[in-house]
């Protein structure tokens, strides 16, 4: 179980960093105030309206957000300022301290095995509880 729960953890930590660092664009196309297409990673489609740069009355328009990544992974924990620092070490420390390992049960007879059973005594015996 604890191997399976470290794995859990490695992988979405390894999504968690991917993610981080990606970068991508969402693009939206806009006749007058409605929303008409949002595209992530390609162009949105148009309306069917001609844009031209010329018109002055045109209605859509074009508008492209982008979203950029992180660069640098390695945050170091001075440049962040003394509240933050706090919070982070008692927020660690609580949280370590939830976790209460059971008390560890000791098995006098666990490495021994049951003699072998040459015949069932009780049947012949005829002996049975009721």
């Amino acid at each position: 179980m604890k191997k399976v729960f470290q794995h859990i953890i490695s992988l979405s930590m390894a999504f968690l960093v991917m993610l981080s660092t990606m970068s991508f664009t969402v693009d939206k196309h806009f006749c007058g105030n409605d929303l008409v297409d949002k595209a992530v990673f390609s162009k949105a489609k148009t309306c069917g309206m001609q844009m031209s740069a010329d018109a002055e009355d045109h209605c859509c328009t074009n508008e492209k957000v982008e979203v950029e990544g992180q660069d640098e992974l390695k945050i170091s924990f001075d440049s962040l300022d003394f509240q933050q620092q706090l919070f982070l070490t008692t927020f660690s420390y609580s949280y370590l301290n939830l976790f209460e390992s059971l008390p560890k049960q000791i098995i006098p007879f666990k490495d021994y095995t049951p003699p072998l059973l040459v015949s069932d005594i009780q049947l012949e015996d005829q002996v049975f509880l009721i």
